[in-house]
């Protein structure tokens, strides 16, 4: 982030985008963790959760594609959701090297709980309607940035 041509001023803390971006997700997610305990969820949970009520069923490498996990990461959160009863993980009979993540019964009604969640945070962030939209925008394009140099 630093255009000088002084490069003692490359590593100082204030200078860097990283920090911020790594603060404000840390704390935006701990403001997340009481409401999400009354459901059941850790923060991760509720991310996986999500897409498989937009999205329906797949397989464990497309949903971690979607949130940005590796398999190694991925793979734990996905068996305490089916310990708890919200998913169900199936190896596919046709090529067993593929799982196949589904909702049960549980995760669906999960959804409804769930609802009460961006109510629950509404204003945890200190920023107008307009600057949020700006700031989505601009992650999403910064996220679709490190995907293309991977």
């Amino acid at each position: 982030m630093v255009k000088s041509a002084d490069k003692s001023e490359v590593l100082k803390l204030g200078n860097q985008l990283c920090f911020p971006l790594y603060a404000c997700a840390k704390e935006v997610i701990k403001i997340y963790r009481k409401p999400l305990e009354k459901i059941g969820l850790t923060y991760t949970q509720y991310i996986v959760m999500m897409v498989l009520w937009e999205f329906g069923n797949m397989s464990e490498k497309s949903l971690g594609e979607k949130i940005y996990l590796d398999s190694g990461t991925l793979t734990p959160v996905l068996k305490k959701l089916e310990k708890s009863g919200f998913v169900r993980r199936e190896r596919l009979k046709a090529d067993e090297r593929v799982v196949q993540i589904s909702l049960t019964a549980s995760g669906r009604k999960l959804k409804e709980k769930a609802k009460t969640i961006p109510q629950a945070l509404d204003g945890c962030i200190h920023l107008s309607y307009d600057e949020m939209i700006t700031l989505k925008g601009l992650l999403n394009k910064a996220l679709e940035g490190t995907r293309e140099k991977h």
